[in-house]
């Protein structure tokens, strides 16, 4: 009796943590570019790390994404690896759509990332309401009327309502590494978005703009426009919540 209850106890403890683990797939596999969409110009596989790149001989014209073919998540959490060079200028798009008139364009949330760390960790809304959070700020957006033209001043949303701190900026660009391996985590729920990197959290935003704002959409990395730069990712992963 007492080895059943024993027995039961475990199957109690290991099934949550069995069905939590199944929602957690790996969407890169490290070795092609199987169910992602680029352009090939500047997106590769190299030493099981999807690298994007620009090279002198190849400039770019538009900012350029590789996008997941797999689905357009709507509440889930993002956790991956990423490298980027000194004058890089990359970032993950989630919740975002895809352009009909510009090649490999997203519109939407952005987790950014940067080779000097001057915008790492900030939400910025690609093509849209540009800076959302920066840094070490905890902020809501609040329903508006306001044109994005209207409304984005200065490469900022106007309208946002700083209500935290999380650390000033220099506090939180001390945790992250310059041209080494940092850990990016994303978590989307509702209209709650929180980008961490090294398990550190860098902001924090509760959109309630229901008229710009996104609950899904397609996930991509992002190679800007600018000089020769690198950015490599590895170990994807996606759990949708």
């Amino acid at each position: 009796m007492l080895k059943l209850f024993r027995h039961t106890l475990l199957l109690a403890v290991l099934l949550p943590q069995l069905a939590c683990a199944q929602k957690t797939k790996k969407i890169f596999d490290g070795k092609t570019l199987n169910g992602w969409e680029g352009d090939a110009n500047y997106w590769r596989v190299e030493n099981g790390c999807l690298v994007g790149e620009i090279k002198p001989d190849k400039p770019l014209k538009t900012n350029s994404f590789i996008v997941w073919q797999g689905g357009q998540p709507g509440d889930f959490e993002l956790t991956l690896r990423f490298r980027i060079s000194e004058k890089g200028n990359s970032g993950i798009n989630y919740r975002s759509e895809k352009l009909t008139d510009i090649p490999h364009a997203l519109r939407g949330y952005q987790a950014d990332i940067d080779g000097a760390n001057r915008y790492t960790g900030q939400n910025y809304e690609e093509r849209k309401r540009t800076t959302l959070a920066y840094r070490g700020q905890q902020v809501t957006i609040p329903p508006t009327n306001l044109t994005l033209k209207e409304g984005s001043q200065k490469n900022a949303w106007t309208p946002m309502q700083v209500t935290g701190s999380l650390g000033t900026s220099d506090e939180l660009k001390a945790k992250i590494k310059s041209e080494d391996w940092n850990t990016c985590r994303i978590v989307a729920k509702g209209n709650r978005l929180q980008h961490y990197i090294n398990g550190v959290l860098m902001s924090d935003v509760t959109d309630n703009d229901t008229v710009n704002g996104s609950r899904k959409g397609f996930l991509g990395m992002q190679v800007h426009v600018g000089p020769p730069m690198k950015v490599e990712y590895k170990d994807i992963m996606l759990k949708e919540l």
